[in-house]
């Protein structure tokens, strides 16, 4: 590693395969997107509900524009992540009120709730915490909150993110091409090894494939390249 390469390593992109100018164009999305949800929103959300909901829309809104290809960030996974755990909220605000127990059950069965409907997403652990973090009397706890302003700001952050894609170069919703057959690597040696790792990545396993068999061609691409030197 040149020195030049150790003294700007802070600036190198922390994700794989990410570049400065997808930065720049994340960067634009998320303003766009923010800015447009929001404008909409003021006209149909209370005033003083829109703060509660601010930091979960921030951090999905993170996610849909920097990392679109994860499965995090689906339109199924935004959208109904957000509005089953904004309801783990408000059950549990209306179940056991505003304490330290109806916030820790909130976050776990929002976790539950979407990992069985297949829609995990980060930020619905803010949303699960919104109504919790207003109280039992407020008008976010009542049990219109999960549609409205949540569930409407996912859906507005999603049209959003797939208008924006079609012109950032970025598939949205992902879409998963087929690549040639060409590796050494089988759907069971992957999983070996996901199992010795046994860690959880933020990676499709169709993607997965796909970047074990790039990475395999270009590797005996180098190696043909080396012998014919």
């Amino acid at each position: 590693m040149t020195a030049r390469r150790r003294g700007g390593a802070w600036l190198a992109p922390l994700l794989a395969g990410a570049r400065s100018r997808d930065r720049l164009v994340s960067a634009l999305g998320a303003t766009l997107g923010v800015a447009i949800t929001t404008l909409i929103a003021w006209a149909y959300a209370p005033a003083h509900a829109l703060p509660y909901v601010a930091g979960s829309l921030g951090s999905s809104t993170v996610l849909l524009f920097v990392v679109p290809s994860s499965p995090m960030t689906s339109p199924w996974a935004v959208v109904g992540g957000s509005i089953l755990s904004a309801a783990s909220g408000v059950a549990m605000v209306h179940w056991l009120g505003a304490t330290a127990l109806a916030a820790g059950l909130a976050v776990g069965l929002a976790i539950l709730l979407m990992s069985a409907a297949r829609c995990l997403h980060p930020p619905g652990g803010g949303y699960a915490l919104a109504p919790l973090a207003a109280g039992p009397m407020s008008e976010i706890a009542s049990w219109h909150f999960p549609l409205v302003p949540v569930g409407v700001n996912a859906v507005l952050l999603v049209l959003c993110a797939v208008v924006f894609h079609r012109f950032s170069g970025h598939s949205y919703p992902h879409r998963i091409t087929a690549m040639p057959d060409e590796s050494r690597f089988q759907t069971a040696d992957v999983d070996a090894a996901l199992a010795e790792l046994g860690e959880t990545f933020d990676v499709t396993r169709e993607d997965l494939d796909r970047l074990l068999e790039a990475a395999e061609r270009h590797a005996r691409k180098r190696r043909i390249a080396n012998r014919t030197d």
